[in-house]
């Protein structure tokens, strides 16, 4: 009874909050990179979208901003984007709480493995040019990505170009992170990488080898019983970050399985909702 009144309040509160969103080009010229994919977008009422080929930022600006902003990037195994319940469908959530929400509509790597994290990397461009006309603090803006799209969210975290394109903090949702085999999740390591990948390239985007003392904090959180992506990606990834003190905080729920994102279904979506939000209030101390 008392999860149902949550998620009840939860949904009320989140309607209420609603803002109109802003959908602005990624590229509005032209992008520096192709994956080579052509053709009509394909969308499946959001829920699924594929071949992308005009990457877009989605914002939906906080009514009473406080001064952050988080940028996601839905899951698909790099081969498409979960477009409802790993990013629209958390905006109105993160606006109650003051957030600047943002969801990156990447192009799929089809073969070229730089395309999704130069799309990464101009979305937090873009947020961090629009921050005054946003209210938003250039210096509290987030990366936060779901299966794949976690991949590519702890790749910008991992490798960006340029300290204007280093994110400040990280969320990462049941995260691919290595490329390593045995513990990588296939289709999302073949999309991105190839069918037979070099060393040099695998140990590139296999994430927990990349952390360094400036990696992004993170906030990470997984279910133990995910048999699509091993939780062994998150724990390598935590250690690699407490290694190098980083700080970070990993939630590891029982169960739930893969892909969960805002879904009501998941068992611990209350817990998650008021662990995230605690931590972000937190950054948001630490900023002032």
């Amino acid at each position: 009874m008392k999860k149902s009144l949550f998620l009840f309040f939860l949904f009320i509160t989140t309607m209420l909050s609603a803002q109109k969103s802003i959908e602005l080009p990624l590229w509005p010229d032209k992008a520096p990179n192709s994956n080579g994919l052509t053709g009509t977008e394909q969308n499946r009422n959001n829920d699924w979208i594929s071949n992308v080929t005009a990457p877009t930022l989605t914002v939906f600006p906080a009514s009473h901003p406080n001064g952050m902003a988080i940028i996601m990037c839905p899951g698909g195994g790099y081969a498409g984007l979960a477009m409802n319940h790993e990013g629209l469908n958390m905006a109105s959530w993160f606006n109650t709480l003051g957030i600047t929400y943002a969801i990156v509509k990447y192009r799929m790597p089809n073969g070229h493995n730089e395309v999704p994290l130069s799309d990464a990397e101009q979305a937090i461009r873009m947020v961090r040019e629009h921050a005054a006309e946003w209210g938003v603090n250039p210096q509290c803006v987030g990366i936060m990505g779901a299966s794949a799209g976690g991949h590519l969210a702890a790749s910008l975290a991992t490798l960006y170009s340029s300290e204007k394109t280093r994110p400040d903090f990280q969320i990462l949702f049941y995260p691919v992170i290595s490329m390593q085999p045995g513990i990588t999740h296939g289709g999302s390591r073949t999309n991105l990488l190839g069918e037979n990948p070099s060393k040099e390239l695998e140990q590139k985007y296999s994430l927990e080898q990349q952390v360094t003392a400036r990696t992004s904090q993170a906030f990470i959180m997984l279910s133990s019983d995910d048999e699509t992506v091993s939780p062994l990606n998150s724990i390598s990834y935590y250690l690699a970050l407490h290694n190098h003190k980083v700080p970070v905080t990993l939630h590891a729920y029982p169960t739930g399985g893969h892909g969960w994102g805002f879904r009501d279904s998941f068992p611990y979506k209350r817990q998650w909702t008021e662990e995230l939000e605690k931590w972000l209030r937190g950054l948001l101390t630490d900023a002032q």
